[in-house]
């Protein structure tokens, strides 16, 4: 299995990114899966949407290391967790590569193909003072490094109700393959700062995550 990259944002979260190379068969091979998950993926049109599941389930499981059933379910909101562990967790995939992050406080991953239509939807997601910071309006890393950071956050808070444009909101940041904005989320408990990360290390794709 090819973990692409591998780090550790503190001693006890990690991140992970595998290339997608295997096929179903052979990641089936590598998991321990009841009969409730059995019939999902029997749900499942044979091809990409089966195997990030399971990709991102085997990451998982080589990320914990090891042999033992993992219990990984959906809360009423979508959000994943382990059934009987303190463990938080934050599933992402996008075309050959998948995502896992992995720590005891709440996490949130998001992993993105670049393609240049995200200039048709960018006023749907960003705010006009968003838009108006250096580097992101009509700017294609910009505005990816903006989505994933966004889409991060929103798998870390896990409820529903949170929207990007209105929510999430980006402060100014210095565009890089690598690095970090704040992000002020307005939630029902008040707004909350975020240091959110960002990189596009892996050529072709853009990886936000946050943790806290």
């Amino acid at each position: 299995m090819p973990v692409v990259f591998n780090k550790n944002i503190d001693n006890h979260t990690i991140l992970s990114v595998w290339k997608i190379e295997e096929s179903e068969e052979l990641l089936l091979a590598g998991l321990q899966l009841k009969q409730h998950e059995l019939d999902y993926l029997a749900s499942l049109n044979n091809g990409k949407r089966m195997l990030h599941w399971l990709s991102t389930r085997l990451l998982l499981r080589t990320m914990l290391n090891t042999a033992d059933y993992i219990d990984c379910r959906m809360d009423e909101h979508g959000k994943p967790y382990l059934v009987n562990s303190p463990l938080k967790i934050s599933l992402s995939h996008s075309y050959d590569y998948a995502a896992v992050m992995i720590g005891q406080e709440d996490v949130g991953v998001d992993i993105e193909q670049v393609k240049t239509k995200i200039h048709r939807i960018q006023q749907k997601f960003l705010s006009p003072p968003e838009l108006a910071l250096p580097n992101v309006k009509d700017n294609t890393q910009g505005l990816y490094a903006c989505w994933c950071a966004k889409e991060a956050v929103y798998k870390w808070y896990g409820k529903k109700g949170l929207e990007f444009k209105r929510d999430i909101h980006i402060q100014e940041f210095e565009l890089s393959n690598e690095g970090y904005m704040q992000v002020l989320v307005d939630l029902p408990e008040g707004t909350k700062s975020l240091n959110v990360n960002y990189f596009n290390t892996i050529e072709g794709y853009m990886l936000g995550y946050v943790a806290g």
